[in-house]
């Protein structure tokens, strides 16, 4: 018997759509569904784009942006949520209006910039307002390397460095930072979660492969599922990592360009594992 009791964990994404159906919306959806969260969505840009880059953006109006959250909140509730591409201050400040107003917690903050192709999917003049209205707000903040990059000024290629950039992220009000290190070279993939007190890394093969679109706001969505199910932070980074780490290395092998991840991918290898491990 399937149950349908209000306490399946659910999960709210507020961020763009992406037609290629590899990042944004997309993504979140998948992952929500495969680590078995009921996933809801309020979109606040769709957007025109496939593997080889984004051919164009059509922002939502925010009060459109707004009503969806309100829609979702009063009748399904939301156990957790995050923030993918925002677009626009306009956009920005009535999402952080709508979690005070309806004490959303706890909040994850991808801050989503630019596009794998090199698109720009939030307005420089943006950037200021994102730390003065989400970060503060959330629970965990989780910028790759050029995202860090950007937020604090600094050059990030050391240990230290990505250490420091945790700290100052930190202190403009995020309860916790994870640095994301797939953009550095080496022979592992390294990501770094620092919580306001101490540090922790998760580490993985790197993979070889241009199939890496929506990586991102896969890994931030994975820990957003494994929040609403009342998952310790630690333990939900550590399952993103492996969610994330298992969607590349079996590429679905999809278009020309920046090929979209193997979102079943995780289910499959836990599959495989209890097989292999029956008597």
């Amino acid at each position: 018997m399937i149950s349908t009791s209000s306490r399946i964990p659910r999960a709210l994404t507020i961020a763009g759509s992406d037609s290629g159906g590899g990042a944004g919306i997309q993504a979140d959806l998948k992952t929500f569904q495969e680590l078995d969260v009921f996933g809801m969505s309020a979109v606040t840009a769709i957007t025109i784009q496939n593997t080889l880059g984004v051919h164009g953006i059509y922002e939502l109006d925010p009060e459109a942006v707004a009503g969806q959250i309100d829609a979702v909140v009063e009748d399904l509730g939301v156990n957790a949520l995050k923030t993918g591409m925002i677009a626009n201050i306009s956009i920005m400040e009535i999402i952080a209006d709508r979690v005070k107003r309806h004490r959303l917690f706890p909040l994850v903050v991808d801050p989503v910039m630019v596009a794998k192709g090199g698109a720009f999917l939030l307005e420089k003049s943006a950037q200021n307002t994102l730390v003065d209205t989400l970060i503060p707000l959330a629970q965990l903040v989780t910028p790759n390397l050029p995202e860090a990059e950007v937020l604090t000024g600094m050059k990030l290629n050391t240990d230290e460095s990505c250490k420091e950039a945790a700290r100052q992220i930190h202190d403009m009000g995020a309860a916790a930072v994870v640095i994301k290190g797939g953009h550095l070279e080496g022979e592992f993939s390294t990501d770094l979660l620092f919580d306001g007190e101490s540090f922790h890394t998760f580490t993985a093969p790197r993979v070889s492969t241009r199939h890496t679109h929506g990586t991102g706001c896969t890994f931030s969505a994975a820990v957003t599922a494994e929040l609403a199910k009342g998952r310790q932070l630690t333990k939900a980074v550590s399952t993103a990592k492996e969610f994330v780490t298992q969607a590349i290395a079996h590429p679905l092998e999809l278009g020309a360009g920046h090929g979209p991840t193997n979102h079943w991918a995780f289910r499959q290898s836990r599959t495989q594992t209890v097989i292999s491990d029956s008597p």
